[in-house]
């Protein structure tokens, strides 16, 4: 067996890692011979919880998993990295203004990048999950000067995920006949679920997306508004945000990452936009179609982007601008 793999989950004790860990610690990410040393980092009052979740990851007795790392010190928890997961972040508060979330999640994503930088391998792949995902990440990259920019990436895979799905309900079939759909921009309301070159599967020949649905009004409309608000729809319903489905996308992200996007299709994920062939502002994490070949993305080139699709584009690139501009205001300070 090879060695072991380090691997970072911060926000340890809360409810996404609760259901993302044992899906990382019994192989089903960094592949069925891959052993692993987990560190959890949280913060100090969640200790005695996050106990509770080593004392249950013990207790599934899993081959893969050599050793678990509870703590809540950075120096410890980034030591010698080969992948991060921040999925700890500062969640928005009742009648929190969106600057001051900002300027909250911009003190944590500077500490942790400035802790990759000095602790982490050069070659750590960073997988940013707390939001706001996109302008986080971009603080922690910022952070991180001595790692390249493109090892870092930010969770859009969920909404790719549940574009997929609407998708294929739709259609009535399994949601592994859709391919190719794209999750545009930020990892909020304004990002752009694109099914201009979405292929489905229906009785074994593949048909653009357009033709499979036979619906435009619904693609164009009401699809993308529930993409759009998907999260907000599962916080109604459950009382509190996507942890189950956020989990399965944060391992379908970094599997990817790890073993490659299958031939001939793409995924979304929130990447470095500078050098990017869409005309997307530079200096933004972004969603866009990439592909992935030996630990590298590639953003998907060549794709025909139609008057509507540009619109929705910039608008979500609008956001994300003042957002970073914002966010790195309290980088300086």
């Amino acid at each position: 067996m090879s060695e072991p793999i380090r691997v970072l989950v911060t926000g340890a004790a809360g409810q996404i890692a609760y259901s993302l860990l044992f899906s990382i610690a019994k192989g089903d990410v960094f592949g069925k011979d891959q052993p692993i040393v987990l560190l959890l980092l949280d913060i100090t009052p969640m200790l005695p919880v996050l106990e509770g979740v080593v004392m249950e990851l013990q207790d599934c007795a899993l081959p893969l998993l050599r050793e678990i790392v509870p703590t809540d010190k950075e120096e410890v928890a980034f030591k010698d990295l080969d992948a991060a997961i921040l999925v700890g972040s500062m969640p928005r508060k009742e009648g929190m203004e969106r600057k001051d979330l900002l300027k909250a999640n911009v003190a944590i994503f500077k500490s942790q990048g400035a802790a990759l930088d000095e602790y982490a391998k050069k070659t750590v792949k960073v997988l940013v999950v707390g939001n706001p995902a996109n302008t986080n990440c971009l603080i922690a990259a910022k952070s991180a000067p001595s790692i390249p920019k493109e090892n870092f990436s930010c969770l859009t895979r969920l909404d790719h995920n549940r574009a997929r799905s609407q998708v294929a309900m739709r259609c009535g079939v399994p949601a592994t006949h859709v391919k190719n759909v794209i999750i545009w921009g930020n990892h909020s309301s304004t990002q752009y679920p694109d099914v201009h070159h979405c292929l489905v599967n229906m009785s074994g020949s593949e048909l653009a997306c357009f033709d499979a649905v036979k619906d435009d009004a619904w693609l164009k409309g009401e699809f993308i508004a529930t993409v759009q608000q998907r999260g907000a729809a599962v916080i109604k319903a459950r009382k509190l945000s996507s942890a189950m489905s956020a989990a399965k996308a944060i391992c379908d992200h970094m599997r990817d990452i790890w073993t490659g996007t299958p031939e001939g299709e793409f995924i979304s994920m929130g990447v470095y936009s500078t050098g990017n062939p869409y005309g997307v502002t530079e200096d933004l994490i972004y969603s866009f179609p990439v592909q992935i070949k030996d630990k590298s993305w590639k953003i998907v080139g060549g794709l025909n982007i139609n008057d509507f699709s540009r619109t929705k584009m910039d608008t979500t690139a609008s956001e994300l601008i003042e957002e970073r501009d914002t966010a790195v205001s309290f980088l300086a300070a």
